[in-house]
């Protein structure tokens, strides 16, 4: 299956679709989004790899967002927190072109600090035909947070509900599950990856699961400006139609204030069997 944006949380829009370090003095995402502050985070993870250090979002710092790139960020938003993140992407492949509008993907804080619901659905257009993607929604699972050279890490079991308009919808529901972590190696500088095991459907609507598999390495440059660049892959398992699919993009985002940052990005495939070229930008706001 091509790379989709209406796949965001698991391709670009949540798919091409994880944000960059805007602090220089607080930990970042490996995308840009930062790695929360054990010193100031309340327990918000299931787990901590010893009794001295916490993890989780701390609201007093600016937001941890899922965009811009493939990586999903180890954080939830916290408990009785929404974030809204949006944005606009570009695809074109050979002689097709799609175009993602709004892209909305609804976080929310629920029963815990380490627990949150995500909700997203994508208006979408290719090659002149409007139609809104299949519904995904899932749960983050902060797990641990970094302590030393152990991983902040978080799980999101997820899905797409096979809800979409005639031409985008994969006509079944696709269950996954996305291991997320990352590490800050200094004030400056962060890394992170992910695991995914998804079930995709070909374009003739035989079903095969499907790994997933990132890298991304960020880099602040002020209080406000961050860059990340990124490699992710997917890998066909048992499916004679699909083929695996090389991606490398990066991007910039800028912080306004606290609960609000805007980001660009763009991508290219890196073997035939991917798209050729993407890019989009995006705003996030969290409300508290």
């Amino acid at each position: 299956m091509k790379l989709s944006v209406c796949k965001t949380t698991t391709c670009l829009s949540i798919a091409l679709l994880v944000t960059l370090s805007l602090s220089v003095t607080q930990p970042t995402k490996a995308d840009g989004g930062k790695i929360s502050s054990p010193a100031h985070a309340k327990h918000g993870t299931l787990f901590q790899w010893s009794s001295d250090v916490s993890g989780g979002a701390d609201l007093s710092s600016p937001l941890i967002t899922d965009r811009p790139d493939f990586t999903e960020s180890t954080v939830t938003v916290g408990q009785g927190i929404t974030q809204i993140e949006f944005g606009y992407t570009y695809i074109h492949s050979g002689d097709s072109d799609v175009y993602s509008l709004g892209e909305p993907l609804l976080r929310y804080g629920i029963l815990a600090e380490w627990l949150e619901l995500r909700l997203g659905i994508f208006p979408l257009e290719a090659d002149g035909e409007p139609g809104f993607s299949d519904l995904y929604f899932g749960f983050k699972i902060a797990l641990t947070p970094q302590d030393g050279l152990l991983p902040e890490m978080a799980l999101i079991p997820q899905t797409f509900a096979p809800t979409g308009s005639d031409v985008f919808t994969d006509g079944g529901w696709q269950p996954g599950l996305n291991w997320t972590y990352g590490w800050q190696v200094n004030d400056l500088l962060s890394t992170a990856g992910s695991t995914q095991i998804n079930r995709r459907f070909t374009d003739s609507d035989d079903d095969f699961l499907r790994l997933a598999q990132s890298w991304t390495v960020s880099l602040s440059l002020s209080e406000k400006a961050g860059v990340y660049t990124e490699w992710f892959a997917f890998f066909p398992v048992d499916s004679g139609a699909a083929e695996n699919e090389h991606y490398l993009n990066g991007g910039l985002t800028y912080l306004i204030n606290n609960d609000m940052q805007f980001d660009v990005r763009v991508g290219w495939g890196l073997n035939e069997a991917a798209e050729d070229f993407f890019a989009g930008a995006g705003l996030s706001v969290r409300f508290q």
